[in-house]
């Protein structure tokens, strides 16, 4: 069984973002255990064809995997990263979209003002880095676009 490091990322994240502190999957081919400390969060995959289970650091399961084509989009400023306009209203961009060069793409409050990203690319959002109302610094990677 192949282990998708995208899913298992977006699980992590999740069970990060709540009250749950132990969590445990297993199917005949694939076992996962996380357990969750305050400000840590340990994950443990194995798979049964496979001698040891496999300890998989909090920072490897943040490291997207980057094709060099790839381009960064990163922050312009300090602030709070936001998807969408508002929150009842659909994200700019998501995992997967085509994207428009000039198209906003996500919005940076600083000091109380609302300041929209544009896409300097045309291309594929690959992956967003960075969750909704997260805070953000300069020159931090917000996501990454395969430019087409």
């Amino acid at each position: 069984m192949s282990i998708n490091f995208q899913e298992l990322r977006e699980l992590i994240a999740a069970i990060a973002n709540t009250d749950v502190v132990e969590l445990n999957l297993k199917n005949a081919d694939f076992e996962l255990a996380v357990k969750k400390n305050p400000g840590v969060v340990t994950t443990v995959v194995s798979t049964h064809n496979a001698p040891q289970p496999v300890l998989v650091s909090p920072i490897e399961l943040v490291a997207p995997v980057v094709d060099k084509k790839w381009v960064e989009v990163k922050s312009p400023m300090v602030g709070t990263f936001y998807r969408a306009p508002a929150p009842d209203e659909p994200s700019f961009a998501a995992v997967g979209d085509r994207i428009t060069m000039g198209q906003t793409i996500c919005i940076i409050e600083a000091m109380k003002l609302m300041n929209e990203l544009e896409a300097e690319t045309s291309g594929q959002v690959m992956e967003i880095l960075v969750e909704n109302g997260q805070p953000v610094e300069f020159g931090q990677i917000l996501m990454y676009v395969n430019p087409s």
